[in-house]
């Protein structure tokens, strides 16, 4: 493909990204960061945990982005009491013949709300692993490939804690993205209430971006050019959140474990979308930077030392982004 063919292509690309980012924002106030953070999971192909205490619109928000979208759409209410079963489908006995018959659970779907996820247990969370790193299922003995894309959007509340159970580091790494959703401001929330604060039906959404160009931009992003200096500058940044010494960083007390191999992919994915985002066929540091956070806070996982002196791992990756040369 040629820089001209690219470049054309990666403008339509960015026009259908816009198109599905104003729809989102006709019902969705004080959000606009969240939807763009979403929208580059689903170009990048990876799942996302959106953290935030209850009323930020986290639910609303991934409802009617996937409305917006014309795919299939699922919505999961985790609960302690929840069963993999519930999830992933199970077999089901035919009297007449004697024999059993798998039915499909909510996951199979291209784009899956898994609404408080921290409120099932291990063994729901188990189900739900092979689903997000494998996408596939296995019911009974027949494992079923997933739709594709197939995306988990996640949401958890931090700030209640009974009848919840910590997610294992291990589902949590296999998230791309992790977002912290914070309060709107002043001005948002004033839209807010002249928007939502009414007895009539909420604003609709109707699909804008169909499969296939969602797909065509998906595409897109493996031809995204990233330069060698910022395939080493992802990996010098991924590299000093695990041997901070060795760039001078005087934060090896401060972090538990560093980020893992999967970092680094996620990473060098998601600068690509984010260009790709912007309308440019080329990634550029200020990419890796605009991502990193949301990439890097739930893979650096900060030590008891740390959160004694109330630092958390977002403070950390932000002294590793100021400390590491930008090339």
């Amino acid at each position: 493909m040629n820089d001209s063919t690219l470049d054309s292509r990666t403008q339509a690309a960015a026009t259908t990204i816009r198109k599905l980012l104003d729809a989102v924002g006709r019902v969705v106030v004080g959000q606009g960061a969240m939807v763009e953070r979403l929208v580059l999971g689903l170009l990048g192909g990876g799942h996302v945990l959106l953290e935030g205490v209850p009323g930020l619109a986290k639910t609303l928000t991934v409802n009617t982005l996937a409305k917006a979208i014309d795919a299939r759409f699922a919505r999961i209410q985790f609960t302690p009491d929840l069963l993999p079963a519930d999830l992933i489908g199970t077999l089901v006995y035919n009297p007449r013949d004697g024999t059993f018959a798998p039915r499909k659970g909510p996951i199979f779907a291209n784009i899956v709300l898994a609404d408080e996820i921290n409120r099932a247990p291990a063994k729901v969370q188990s189900a739900l692993l092979e689903a997000m790193q494998e996408r596939r299922v296995t019911i009974g003995d027949t494992t079923y490939p997933l739709d594709t894309p197939f995306l988990v959007l996640a949401t958890q509340n931090p700030i209640e804690q009974e009848g919840t159970y910590a997610l294992p580091e291990a589902q949590v790494d296999r998230f791309m993205l992790k977002l912290r959703v914070d309060y709107p401001s002043r001005t948002e929330e004033r839209a807010i209430i002249d928007r939502m604060a009414s007895t009539r039906e909420a604003p609709k959404v109707e699909p804008v971006v169909t499969l296939d160009e969602l797909d065509e931009a998906r595409r897109l992003v493996d031809d995204v050019r990233l330069d060698d200096r910022i395939k080493d500058y992802i990996v010098s940044l991924v590299h000093a959140s695990r041997r901070p010494a060795e760039f001078g960083l005087d934060i090896t007390r401060l972090i538990e474990f560093g980020a893992s191999p999967r970092a680094s992919i996620n990473l060098a994915i998601a600068c690509k979308a984010h260009a790709l985002m912007q309308g440019r066929s080329f990634a550029m540091p200020a990419d890796v930077k605009a991502v990193a956070l949301d990439v890097l806070r739930h893979r650096v996982i900060a030590s008891y030392e740390a959160q004694a002196e109330e630092l958390d791992s977002d403070r950390i990756v932000q002294r590793i982004l100021d400390h590491v040369p930008v090339p």
